[in-house]
């Protein structure tokens, strides 16, 4: 990696170097984070107080009913957290009879993000639970000002949920989305907070805030109780990975997306990635046709783990199936791929890291913008919307059941190099998201560029059969020449479409650490 005054690409920022450091998308939320460090806290504390007071300032993206997954570097080994929730215990097929919900109460599962916060906080933070919560309450109770990209997707969320149960009391005062710069507060959060904090979480899955989601339930009809609350519980799952060349991307295992960036990995091994330029259209075209061939096996077979009998984890990253399936890239066209025969027969991210060398990926997300739409009244507890994530057809793994976990688009992402830590990072933005990991692991890995030109650079995603978006920066020339492979391709404003996701990174250099943070997002990254 090669650092430079001028940027390769556009850009509002700088990178940032320094020995302890946070980056996320919304900036006092990446002060509060920083503020736990600068008190004698670790990376775990940072990234916890990032995180909760995320529900307050980015409520598009997250809220109290979230759920969450974490990669932890502890100093010695790496360990991966599953705080995602189940269905509850009376779903099953026959109650979705026109397919799965999209918003509204029947779209609720049960939240994890909040356990994530007490196992994370228990197994390796340093400082007292309940100091985590003190910026997110004063910033509740006092108010805070709008950030611009969140004020416009604010406006997007209340147009379209404005009548779901509870919202408009919560999110529209005087009966509108707040604008930019405008100052909002939640009072009803900031008291949540204060119980989820006195309590370490027992009054959200047990106590008072576990029977009010569960009375707005059963006033509209829904299937949660507070025995589908209580039953919640989390999984040290550890990470699956994939190599290309000496660096290995670490990811959740199912179920959540994060494989399908592996496998994408694992075939460009095969392809000749190396001797092209980063933004030339030969390289797009084989990271593009990589990543179609790894969602259409992910949508095809990636479920709860205890779901996925038939093609299981192993099968999917068996480098020798990878291989088979890389000799399917045809360098000089487009494809459309369908799923692979493994076996013959919405959302925020932050990232934290310290001078000890503790290093934090977490992900919590509502899924959808505001999730459900569902927010219990007095509580400011927003509920999101991943039961959307399932589906109803008859002998696929990720049907929906009873007590199940759906498909999950969040990931967070670390890479390790030689059996060391090198990078902590995500891209939040639903199914951008694998798709961008493997774009950051190799802009950083294999082309060189620092985190902040990795983020600034323009972005693709893959969408269904031979379609691609691609972000208008990435020149006329480049759009036409993957148009003339047969690539489907359409060129997005990332302001206008917010479709190319937020990314946020933390690699690791001689005595510190350089960060980088998502210029279509609010915001930053801080060290000290």
């Amino acid at each position: 990696m090669t650092l430079s005054a001028a940027s390769p690409y556009a850009s509002r920022r700088s990178p940032v170097l320094a020995r302890n450091m946070v980056a996320t998308s919304q900036p006092l939320a990446a002060q509060a984070g920083i503020s736990m460090l600068g008190r004698g806290g670790n990376a775990v504390d940072a990234a916890l107080a990032t995180a909760i007071t995320l529900t307050l300032v980015e409520p598009t993206g997250n809220g109290l009913g979230s759920d969450a997954f974490a990669i932890v570097w502890d100093g010695k080994e790496l360990h991966g957290l599953n705080a995602s929730g189940r269905s509850p215990a009376a779903w099953n097929p026959e109650r979705f009879p026109d397919g799965m919900s999209e918003r509204g109460w029947e779209s609720v599962t049960v939240p994890g993000a909040i356990s994530a916060w007490v196992d994370l906080s228990q197994r390796f933070g340093k400082l007292p639970f309940e100091t985590l919560f003190e910026p997110a309450i004063r910033y509740a109770r006092n108010g805070f000002h709008v950030s611009p990209v969140i004020a416009a997707l604010w406006a997007r969320g209340a147009d379209l949920l404005g009548r779901q149960p509870g919202f408009a009391e919560a999110f529209m005062p005087g009966g509108r989305a707040p604008q930019a710069g405008e100052v909002f507060r939640n009072p009803a959060l900031a008291a949540s907070l204060e119980q989820i904090a006195r309590t370490r979480g027992e009054a959200f899955y047990r106590g008072e805030l576990a029977e009010k989601i569960a009375a707005f339930a059963r006033e509209h009809g829904a299937a949660l109780t507070i025995d589908d609350m209580a039953a919640h519980e989390n999984d040290w799952c550890g990470t699956v990975h994939a190599s290309y060349g000496d660096v290995a991307l670490h990811e959740i295992p199912p179920n959540g997306q994060g494989i399908a960036a592996c496998m994408a990995l694992g075939m460009l091994e095969h392809c000749d990635l190396a001797g092209h330029a980063p933004d030339s259209v030969a390289a797009l075209h084989l990271q593009i046709e990589a990543m179609k061939l790894a969602m259409r096996d992910a949508e095809a077979y990636v479920a709860d783990l205890s779901a996925m009998q038939d093609v299981r984890v192993q099968d999917l990253l068996d480098p020798a199936y990878l291989k088979a399936r890389a000799k399917l890239i045809d360098p000089a066209r487009a494809t459309d791929f369908g799923a692979g025969a493994p076996r013959h027969g919405g959302t925020v991210y932050l990232t934290a890291a310290d001078e000890s060398g503790m290093m934090v990926s977490f992900i919590q997300s509502n899924y959808a913008g505001f999730g459900s739409g569902v927010v219990v009244p007095g509580t400011g507890i927003s509920l999101q919307n991943r039961g959307y994530g399932f589906v109803t057809r008859e002998g696929h793994p990720n049907r929906v059941g009873p007590r199940k976990r759906p498909f999950h688009t969040i990931i967070p992402g670390f890479l390790m190099k030689n059996g060391a830590p090198q990078m902590s990072f995500g891209v939040m933005g639903g199914p951008m998201q694998a798709q961008g990991h493997v774009q950051m692991t190799l802009r950083t890995q294999l082309w060189g560029q620092d985190p902040q030109a990795a983020a600034d650079a323009p972005r693709w995603r893959a969408t269904r059969g031979l379609g691609v978006a691609i972000e208008s920066s990435a020149g006329a020339d480049v759009l036409a020449g993957l148009a003339d492979l047969g690539h489907a391709v359409t060129s997005e404003e990332p302001e206008s479409s917010f479709g190319f996701g937020g990314a946020q990174l933390i690699q690791r250099i001689e005595g510190g650490y350089i960060g980088g943070s998502d210029p279509r997002k609010d915001g930053c990254v801080i060290g000290f």
